[in-house]
């Protein structure tokens, strides 16, 4: 088989995830985010139907809302790093991520919190009207609901797909009972490349979108 490069490659994964999976139960723009999620994982758990959850306004909020130029929050570095970095510059979306910030160290340190809540309470102003994307941090998450449920915020979008043991299906459950857009899944899987795959996903979707 000959090699193939680049896009091609991505192409043909794309493919053989369509191949393998065949019929499933996800509606036309839910699809192309799970088959993503599919890719960056290689975990064809996801394409079950009871994996994923979305709020019946995350996608076309989100797509609104990056479209726009909102903010993108992250609780990690490692979800920018999986990230298109072409789509945030072409549409003015900053990415915001506070956690190795030697302020939001200082200030954990002083309320006995870990770095992960302090710096989404720091990142209140990007937060409101933007995108946060959780991949690797439960208390990340559960700070972010917590927030909503004060009033003090109302994001576009919550991908909440936290990977992990501890409270991580827990944060997603939480997750799944906001009124406000959501994508999240059940269970312990996740993580920060399934987190950035989601925003990509979406991207992708604004662009076909636009084009068509």
């Amino acid at each position: 088989m000959q090699t193939k490069k680049g896009q091609s490659i991505e192409d043909a994964s794309m493919q053989m995830i369509e191949d393998e999976i065949g019929v499933h139960q996800y509606n036309e723009k839910e699809w192309p985010i799970v088959r993503r999620i599919i890719h960056s994982t290689a975990d064809f758990d996801f394409a079950d139907k009871n994996k994923i959850i979305f709020h019946k306004d995350a996608i076309q909020s989100g797509m609104n809302a990056l479209r726009n130029g909102c903010s993108i929050v992250v609780d990690v570095n490692g979800v920018i790093g999986g990230l298109n970095k072409q789509n945030p510059k072409d549409f003015g979306n900053n990415i915001v991520c506070n956690i190795s910030s030697p302020e939001i160290m200082e200030l954990a340190k002083k309320e006995g919190k870990t770095r992960s809540q302090v710096s989404m309470r720091a990142a209140i102003s990007d937060i409101e009207g933007g995108v946060v994307a959780i991949g690797n941090a439960p208390t990340a998450l559960l700070e972010v609901i917590q927030m909503v449920k004060e009033g003090i915020v109302k994001p576009a979008l919550i991908i909440g797909i936290p990977v992990g043991f501890i409270c991580a299906a827990e944060s997603k459950e939480e997750l799944s009972k906001l009124e406000i857009p959501f994508i999240t899944n059940i269970g312990r899987k996740g993580g920060s490349s399934s987190a950035s795959a989601i925003i990509n996903a979406i991207f992708k979707l604004i662009r076909a979108e636009s084009s068509s």
